[in-house]
Formats: C-alpha cells, sequence, structure tokens
C-alpha cells in the first residue's frame, strides 16, 4: 500500500502537467485553425512575396517555426506546421532557421498566383551588364535584406569606374536597399546621383500605417556601422532614416522620377522628370508597388488629388473621398474618418469587398453607423473640381462636396520596363 501511496504521488503530478500540456496545445490549435479559416474566409490566402511552404511528411509539429515567427503567420494544426495567415508574412525565413528538420523552404508565388522576379547574378547584377537590383523589385523586401543587398550592389560595381564625363552610378529609389547603397557609395567615393520620385524617404515603409510597429533584424550600414532596431513603429524607424540621412549629409533628389533608361554603347543614360544623367551602371532599389494607378478622369491633376494617405490628421474637417476597395484603402478611410470633423465617402467600382480583413469590415460598419462613413458601391469617378467630384452609379450620376480625393487604387509594376531593357523576369508559381 505504501508503494502504491507513492507512486501515486509521483505520478500525480505528472498527469497533471500532462494535462495542461494537452490543454495548451489544444488551444493553440484552436487559435491557428480559426486564423487559418478568416484567412479563407476573407480571401486574405496570397502570400505577398518570399514565404515558407512546409513539408507535411518532414514537419514533426516541433512549434519552433511558430515560436520564431514575430508575424504570426504560421501555425500548428493537426500537429503540422502551416501558413495560417499568409498576407502577414514579410519572408525573413527565421521559420526555416527554426526547424529542426529542414521541413522548410522558402519559395515565391503560389500554384494560383504568379510573382514575377527578376533574374540576378550573386552580385546583384542583371543579365544586363551595368543594370544591378536590390531590395523589394527582387523580392527581398525585409529591411535587413533589402539593406544588405544595396550595400553589396555598390561594392560590386565599385570594382569598375566611369570616364569622367559620366557618374559611376544612377541609384533609383530611397528605401531601405536604396539609402543604404547611398552611403555605401559615399564611402567608396563614387560619383552618383539618388533619385527618389516622391518627396520622401523610407520605402515602403513610408506607406505603412500610422504607428504600425515594424520588426526589424541587426542591419549593417556604410558609414554608420551595425544598427539594432528590434520592434520599432514605422514613425521611429523612419526618425532613424532621417536621422542617418541629416547626420551622413546623404545627398537625395527627392520628386525626381525617372521616366526612361536607354542604352548607350558604354553606359546609360537616365531621363527623369528634372534632368538627363550620364552613367555607367544602375541600381534600380525600387518597390514592386510601381507607379500608382492614375483614375484617367478630368480634374485628376489638381492638387488636391493624392495617391497615399500620409497623416491622417492633416484632413480633420474635410471633406474626403477615397477610392479604393482593399485594405490600404478602407484603413486609409478610417483613419481619416476618425479624424475630429472629417467625413469620409469611400468609392469603389464592385458590389462588395474582397480580400479585406473582418476586423476591418466590422470598422468599417462602426464608422458607418456613427454617421463619419458613407459607402458608395458601384461607382467610379467621372469628374473632380476644385470642390466637389462627380461620380457614375447604377442609380446615375452621383454629386458629392469635396476638399480631397485619396486614390488607393494599387500600382503599376515596372515589370514591362525591365523587359523593354532586355533584363529577363521569371514568373514563379510557388518555387525558390
Amino acid at each position: 500500500m505504501t508503494n502504491l501511496l507513492l507512486l501515486t504521488a509521483y505520478l500525480a503530478p505528472l498527469a497533471l502537467l500532462v494535462t495542461v500540456y494537452i490543454l495548451r496545445w489544444q488551444r493553440r490549435e484552436a487559435r491557428a485553425s480559426a486564423a487559418l479559416q478568416q484567412s479563407v474566409k476573407s480571401g486574405l490566402t496570397d502570400p505577398p512575396s518570399l514565404h515558407p511552404v512546409i513539408d507535411p511528411d518532414k514537419c514533426i509539429g516541433a512549434g519552433g517555426c511558430t515560436r520564431a515567427c514575430p508575424e504570426g503567420a504560421l501555425g500548428i494544426i493537426k500537429g503540422k506546421a502551416q501558413l495560417v495567415n499568409p498576407t502577414v508574412c514579410i519572408g525573413h525565413g527565421a521559420c526555416a532557421a527554426a526547424c529542426p528538420v529542414e521541413a522548410i523552404k522558402l519559395v515565391f508565388g503560389t500554384e494560383r498566383r504568379g510573382i514575377d522576379i527578376p533574374q540576378v547574378k550573386p552580385n546583384f547584377e542583371t543579365g544586363v551588364a551595368g543594370i544591378y537590383i536590390a531590395g523589394e523589385l527582387g523580392g527581398m523586401g525585409l529591411i535587413r535584406n533589402a539593406a544588405e543587398q544595396g550595400r553589396q550592389a555598390i561594392a560590386s560595381l565599385a570594382r569598375h569606374r566611369a570616364p569622367p564625363e559620366q557618374l559611376d552610378v544612377v541609384i533609383v529609389g530611397a528605401g531601405p536597399a536604396g539609402i543604404s547603397a547611398t552611403l555605401a557609395a559615399m564611402e567608396q567615393k563614387l560619383r552618383f546621383i539618388t533619385i527618389e520620385q516622391e518627396e520622401s524617404l523610407g520605402g515602403c515603409v513610408y506607406h505603412y500605417p500610422r504607428n504600425k510597429i515594424v520588426a526589424t533584424h541587426p542591419v549593417t550600414l556604410a558609414l554608420v556601422g551595425k544598427v539594432k532596431l528590434g520592434e520599432v513603429s514605422k514613425e521611429s524607424l523612419l526618425a532613424f532614416w532621417e536621422g542617418v540621412i541629416g547626420k551622413a549629409q546623404v545627398p537625395i533628389q527627392f520628386g525626381e522620377r525617372l521616366e526612361k533608361i536607354a542604352k548607350l554603347e558604354r553606359g546609360f543614360t537616365v531621363k527623369t522628370a528634372k534632368a538627363v544623367h550620364q552613367t555607367r551602371s544602375i541600381l534600380l532599389a525600387i518597390g514592386r508597388r510601381g507607379s500608382p494607378n492614375r483614375l484617367g478622369v478630368p480634374g485628376e491633376e489638381l492638387p488636391k488629388v493624392v495617391y497615399r494617405l500620409t497623416d491622417p490628421a492633416q484632413y480633420q474637417g474635410q471633406r474626403v473621398l477615397v477610392v479604393g476597395g482593399g485594405n490600404s484603402a478602407i484603413e486609409a478611410a478610417l483613419a481619416v474618418a476618425a479624424e475630429p470633423g472629417a467625413h469620409v465617402t469611400l468609392s469603389y467600382r464592385k458590389q462588395a469587398f474582397d480580400r479585406v480583413t473582418e476586423t476591418n469590415r466590422a470598422k468599417l460598419q462602426k464608422a458607418q453607423d456613427a454617421g463619419r462613413l458613407t459607402l458608395a458601391l458601384r461607382t467610379q469617378v467621372r469628374q473632380i473640381t476644385p470642390d466637389q467630384v462627380s461620380l457614375d452609379g447604377d442609380d446615375g450620376p452621383l454629386l458629392i462636396d469635396n476638399d480631397t480625393v485619396i486614390v488607393c487604387a494599387g500600382g503599376v509594376l515596372p515589370t514591362p520596363m525591365l523587359k523593354e531593357l532586355g533584363i529577363a523576369v521569371e514568373t514563379k508559381y510557388g518555387t525558390a
């Protein structure tokens, strides 16, 4: 009897631990299943770029990949890892590194949705000698990777200097890759210019929602050294980049949009909206969003028309029209509608919103109920005037008073420009 009591005393805590472990595991699986179902319901099933694919035959469900993913893109379902929240994946690959059985590989695109990726050599030079690609355009949107690619691309092209009548390099873009490349060009004492079509820096980070938390990893910058940021807000990260530019006196020509690249016998002519530059090399450090889609309607050239939301506070007390049907359009509309005295009309050409999170749907309904936002579904902009906007809808024309128009209708990818230059572009459907 004494031995039985002792055995029970030892086994009872063990049984309790096992029970707690099983319950926690079941709760985690339930959360992962709910996240996957929500992604499918919202139509948010396509990863934006580089993402993990899990081999179920190799996966042992250890969970290291889920713990290594700060974005919460992965979960364990039925003992196997799955991509449960695909659209938040940013492709840093921490999950693959954390997998003890090498069951994860990183790929571009899916079987249903291909992604165009320009072909580059290990030194980031394309098949067209003298043209390099770094950062998001090449499929690497992660800040650390983009910055490192920009630095390495400059190190490669700096081995061959241009004749006196040419620049060594024209750097196109002032996101993480472009800023890093510019610092490297300064360190290498190259003759260069950096152009940015926007009036601000930061690349895709600049267009994140206000106060969005950005997970970054240590990055090494020329003239600056190794920088550790961790998880910071969008504003803090942009302030960091602005500090780097100010301290190093980085020369960036803002508001200068690339229009055309022409090959010379040796080098290139780069035509922008403001000048023509002769250069030996070009580094394309631009994003995959490309130039914003335009509406193509009368009045679109008015200064009150913008193509992305920067600071919602500037629209206090205004009548704002937001055009678009994706999460970016809805988030812009909600952000402006939350400002004192602002009223937003959200125009979308379809009957319902596709690929929108349930959270945004709920916020949209709440803003409507509060009278701060009006939906104008199945409408398209016909004309913009200084004080009004005319919409075409199923019920006929609609004229609304208006102070600002924010167009969130996606962008024109730079793929045609790359192909015109002779740069090979491969459409990847779930391949590395």
